[in-house]
């Protein structure tokens, strides 16, 4: 893994989606006390993301986020599905793990973890307790580092599933009270 943190894609797309929100929250016909934001897997990471780097968003709604706690996803030998890039990363370039502290130190400057805790929105997240796809212990490590006003809606018995009975109804009511 080389090169320079500030290099790295997804850093470019964290600033990209706060960009996108600051050129939207700036629009004329925008209210700015209303403007929220939502996604699911990686959009969820982004929405942290998003929320944390714009503090003029108001509500965020992250559904199962991807993009948290790499090296949990790695010590729980999940790097499957949607984190399977670590284990081809290792075989290709790294396979004796030589540079396994590099690269995890290099995944933490994308983590969505180190961002939550700048977040200011309020936050209602969706978590399915039997996903395998972003283990439910790699979302409570960003969840637990938001200070601001925050909420979950768990599903116990669901995993990675975007059809949960009533979250899209429940996320809706949600952004009404902008």
């Amino acid at each position: 893994m080389k090169g320079a943190p500030e290099k790295l894609l997804f850093r470019q797309i964290y600033l990209d989606a706060a960009q996108l929100a600051g050129i939207v929250l700036d629009m004329p016909e925008v209210d700015p006390e209303r403007v929220g934001a939502m996604g699911m897997s990686q959009g969820g990471g982004l929405t942290v993301a998003c929320a944390a780097l714009e503090p003029r968003i108001r509500r965020a709604a992250p559904i199962f986020p991807f993009l948290s706690d790499y090296l949990r996803v790695w010590q729980m030998d999940q790097a499957k599905d949607a984190y399977d890039e670590l284990k081809d990363f290792f075989r290709r370039y790294d396979p004796r793990h030589l540079r396994e502290a590099e690269v995890f130190e290099n995944l933490g400057y994308i983590d969505i973890q180190h961002l939550a805790n700048r977040i200011k929105a309020e936050v209602l997240w969706t978590i399915g307790l039997m996903d395998t796809i972003c283990p439910p212990s790699t979302q409570y490590a960003a969840y637990n580092k938001i200070t601001a006003k925050k909420s979950m809606l768990t599903y116990p018995d669901f995993g990675h599933e975007p059809a949960l009975p009533g979250m899209r109804d429940l996320v809706f009511q949600f952004m009404l009270g902008l």
